[in-house]
């Protein structure tokens, strides 16, 4: 059976139409024993240590949480720090493009989700431009329509529901929690917004943004998509499904690198209409005019707050790069190989009742990721696996998540990844 799988990867890996972009990244190799310091990624809560006995290759299926770094992007940030800040100075505030990257960055970014220039800003984190949204979602609704109610998806990343209550609170609004599936269903004249999560983090399963955006509009209110696990994995469609407002990061399928900034997409017709609840001095309408009262900026600018954040917007800028001549369909056709294969393996390599999988079979229905509820000690099975050279990472209490990024991940690591994770149950 083993040798059968691994005859199948490497047919694959052959036929592979993305190959050639695994050059395109910075791939643990293992050889120095470097590559398995222990560490945290910062964003979703978790470490990933291993050790030297890592295997020759370190399979890395942690992109859903950090993606791999892009060749381009050591090179770019040496010239921004070296000649653009060292020598240019604050010149480069005009001179270098500085002043006008998040909406540049934006756009390449809208590109990968559906949305058309002029509608996309970079900044800020996640977490502020679901604030954003939520709150500018709730004035759009009308404090004179009677519309005091958010609706938060019941599986949300935490901070999402965290961000949700502040905001109702701010508003003057109930949470009402309601499990995406349901979520069509639920909306109803008191529904200001709907907050929900594309695919859901913890178990891989894509939503319905098409369905649940026109069943919301029908009842009469706004939406707003978090793309944090979806953007760089898969189509998205923003413009296409009329969405109204949608935020994601970058660090994760779109490689931006730890902490990289996020990004708030506002549909064009709503931007006369945005009000955001964070009105800084560079969303203005004359920013240098210092003045006491504010004026929004138009457009997609109205979605920026303080001054950006330049090395790590440029580093972004950078990183999608890689991105120059993909097509996100085919993208999305080799996640689902992955992810199709990665199953095939598990229940070929794993002992039978060791673990399970949480992410649909359904391709309508899954992300880009693996979630496998484990019996044994999830933890420490995880270490196991980071230890002999397959990282992925562990959500309590049970879940083993792998992460699947088509540009760089190939169909012979994950047969491996497989293998090892079957030896280490065993």
């Amino acid at each position: 059976m083993s040798d059968d799988l691994a005859g199948e990867a490497a047919a694959l890996d052959a036929a592979d139409v993305l190959r050639a972009k695994r050059a395109d990244f910075v791939l643990q190799d293992g050889q120095d024993g470097q590559d398995g310091q222990d560490g945290q990624d910062g964003q979703d809560g978790h470490g990933t240590g291993h050790g030297p006995d890592a295997a020759a290759r370190v399979v890395y299926l942690d992109g859903n949480s950090l993606g791999a770094l892009p060749r381009g992007v050591p090179g770019r940030l040496a010239d921004v720090v070296d000649r653009e800040w060292g020598r240019l100075g604050i010149r480069s505030w005009t001179e270098s493009g500085w002043w006008t990257a998040p909406e540049r960055v934006g756009d390449r970014i809208g590109r990968l989700v559906g949305a058309a220039p002029g509608q996309v800003v970079a900044g800020d984190s996640t977490s502020v431009n679901v604030f954003k949204a939520v709150v500018a979602g709730v004035r759009l609704a009308g404090a004179a329509s009677g519309r005091d109610e958010i609706l938060v998806d019941a599986q949300t990343f935490p901070t999402d529901g965290y961000i949700a209550e502040s905001a109702a609170r701010m508003t003057g609004c109930r949470i009402r929690s309601v499990e995406a599936g349901a979520m069509a269903g639920a909306a109803g004249p008191r529904t200001a917004v709907a907050l929900v999560n594309h695919v859901d983090y913890r178990t891989g399963r894509l939503h319905d943004l098409p369905g649940i955006t026109a069943a919301v509009h029908a009842a009469g209110a706004r939406v707003v998509w978090d793309l944090c696990h979806s953007a760089g994995a898969l189509p998205v469609a923003l413009d296409a499904h009329d969405v109204d407002l949608a935020v994601g990061c970058t660090y994760k399928y779109l490689n931006g690198g730890p902490g990289s900034p996020a990004y708030l997409y506002v549909r064009r017709d709503l931007q006369p209409r945005f009000d955001s609840p964070l009105p800084g001095w560079n969303s203005h309408a004359d920013p240098f005019a210092l003045a006491p009262a504010y004026a929004p900026a138009d457009g997609a600018l109205r979605g920026r707050v303080g001054t950006p954040d330049i090395l790590s917007l440029l580093a972004l800028d950078a990183a999608l790069d890689v991105w120059e001549g993909v097509g996100i369909d085919a993208v999305r056709a080799k996640s689902l190989a992955l992810t199709d294969f990665f199953l095939r393996c598990v229940e070929a390599y794993a002992p039978r009742g060791r673990v399970w999988s949480l992410t649909p079979a359904a391709h309508d229905e899954r992300g880009s990721q693996v979630s496998l509820r484990c019996a044994a000690d999830g933890q420490e099975t995880m270490a196991e696996l980071v230890r002999r050279g397959v990282v992925g990472d562990f959500r309590r209490p049970d879940v083993l998540r792998f992460g699947f990024t088509p540009l760089y991940t190939g169909f012979a690591e994950t047969e491996r990844a497989a293998r090892v994770l079957g030896e280490v149950l065993a």
